[in-house]
């Protein structure tokens, strides 16, 4: 293999947008991909005729102007087929209350909103006031956590005067908001926004900053909206692939760290691969894993600083992922592709159902993927036995849940299994399985989080723990400034149309 100038670390959506976009740029560049196939947490598994998607099940950022957009134009990909979900989410609170449906039409959302929580209109208007100057700025293409004069410069240039006045709420929470809005005492409003903010930053109401917070509660509304895949997620990692491979990229799969280490060309990597141990030099690495794992990666060239930093970062969450195959006609006839239901046990489950037709299963039957939040710890710690009894108990709950839920009878059920953080570890590599990046609070969010640019000269991160947080299209963009910062010390800076 050749020694190429940039190696990137980790083949999800960030570190294949990012080895993409430097291959577009004529940078030589390898991506190292533990897996046997690209996609990480936005990867596919099959079983027999079923595909199922491995943790994302939904997308942001297809419409115009929309992170996977302009990447996907400027790479000269072509949009993945897909279709608009509306609503693009039920969220039922279990109260005996009728479920909240997210309208893509914003009108229709102003009105399910004034029949679900009414008084609250002031707290929706300053939602979007705040999302529509965050997005604004967003699509300026800030560094918004600035490390050195030119990624200063940039954040300068992407401000306005409507981003200054939404900065002065960068110190308060979604709670804080909704207390200045006057319904603080609407906790049917708060239940409702601890349950979406939960899948988006990982966070409640009361710790999830409110600049996050407002953005990501519009998403599902025109002119933006979130979409539905045809196929399956893996069509955005593979046309990325074909884009990277298109401007001689390479992809070795198969390839994981085991170190890194400086060295007088920049950078050394000790892969384990199927040839043996290899050493890989390059002038700058791109590492798209959880920033968690460097302090492993590189025992001596960590500065000491930045290392009490990553070891004081807050501990992501791990998820159990229910894959299941039910008969379509024993879903109700109304079920949209995406429910949320407020749950003691095993917790609020957000659920994602295929589409007959979508290419996830044949025509009759339907994929249901059902997650819930669960801490690490409990699961990698487990001796065998008792991990596999709890598990087969955790997979029974969630389709007990089910069953009363949409209403689906035992035998309808084609096929059941349960994703546990220790499976998602072997899956993705992350440390203990954990799943998304850093919680959105608001001492973790924006300028107050990690910086793409790292204190060791040539090394950079990317991915979900970096700003703008999770999901496809924010790791795309964190994969975008990543690269903007590493072509402008090169002297070479580019900017998408």
């Amino acid at each position: 293999m050749s020694q190429p100038g940039v190696i990137v670390i980790g083949g999800g959506i960030a570190g294949l947008t990012a080895a993409a976009l430097l291959a577009r740029q004529g940078v030589p560049v390898t991506l190292l991909e533990a897996h046997h196939q690209p996609g990480g947490c936005a990867g596919t598994f099959r079983r027999g005729p079923w595909i199922f998607d491995v943790g994302a099940t939904q997308v942001a950022g297809l419409e115009p102007g929309g992170s996977h957009e302009r990447v996907f134009r400027h790479l000269g990909i072509q949009i993945p087929e897909a279709e608009i979900l509306d609503p693009g989410c039920e969220v039922d609170l279990a109260d005996g209350s009728e479920p909240i449906r997210l309208w893509h039409d914003p009108e229709q959302w102003a009105l399910e909103r004034e029949r679900q929580f009414p008084g609250s209109e002031r707290f929706w208007k300053a939602c979007l006031t705040i999302h529509q100057s965050n997005w604004a700025f967003a699509a300026r293409d800030p560094i918004v956590t600035p490390r050195n004069g030119w990624d200063l410069q940039q954040l300068l240039g992407a401000l306005r005067a409507g981003t200054v006045a939404s900065g002065l709420l960068t110190g308060l929470t979604m709670a804080d908001l909704q207390n200045l809005c006057g319904c603080a005492g609407d906790q049917r409003l708060r239940h409702f926004l601890d349950l979406q903010l939960k899948l988006y930053s990982q966070e409640p109401a009361h710790r999830t900053a409110a600049l996050y917070g407002a953005t990501v509660l519009q998403m599902a509304q025109a002119p933006l909206g979130l979409w539905h895949l045809h196929g399956s997620m893996q069509i955005l990692s593979d046309r990325l692939v074909a884009a990277m491979q298109r401007h001689n990229g390479h992809l070795a799969l198969r390839h994981r760290v085991m170190a890194i280490h400086r060295c007088p060309k920049g950078w050394r990597l000790t892969v384990d691969s199927p040839g043996g141990t290899q050493q890989l030099e390059a002038e700058d690495v791109i590492s798209s894993l959880p920033p968690q794992c460097l302090a492993a990666l590189m025992p001596e060239d960590l500065p000491a600083g930045y290392r009490r930093r990553l070891d004081q970062l807050p501990k992501p969450s791990g998820a159990l992922v229910f894959y299941g195959v039910v008969k379509r006609d024993a879903l109700p006839n109304d079920c949209p592709g995406h429910l949320q239901r407020s749950c003691d046990d095993p917790g609020p489950l957000f659920v994602s159902v295929s589409r007959d037709g979508d290419g996830r299963a044949p025509l009759g039957q339907a994929t249901l993927i059902a997650s819930v939040f669960t801490p690490t710890s409990d699961w990698c710690q487990l001796e065998e036995e008792a991990y596999q009894r709890r598990k087969g108990t955790m997979l029974e709950t969630i389709r007990s849940q089910l069953n009363q839920w949409l209403g689906l009878d035992p035998s309808a059920w084609l096929h059941g299994e349960l994703a546990t953080p220790r499976g998602f570890a072997g899956w993705t590599g992350r440390p203990q399985g954990i799943v998304g990046g850093l919680g959105q609070h608001p001492n973790h969010f924006g300028p107050f989080g990690l910086a793409g640019r790292t204190p060791m000269d040539g090394l950079w991160l990317c991915g979900d723990s970096l700003h703008p947080g999770e999901g496809t299209a924010g790791v795309t963009l964190s994969a975008l400034n990543a690269c903007r910062q590493l072509m402008a010390k090169r002297g070479a800076p580019f900017t998408l149309a």
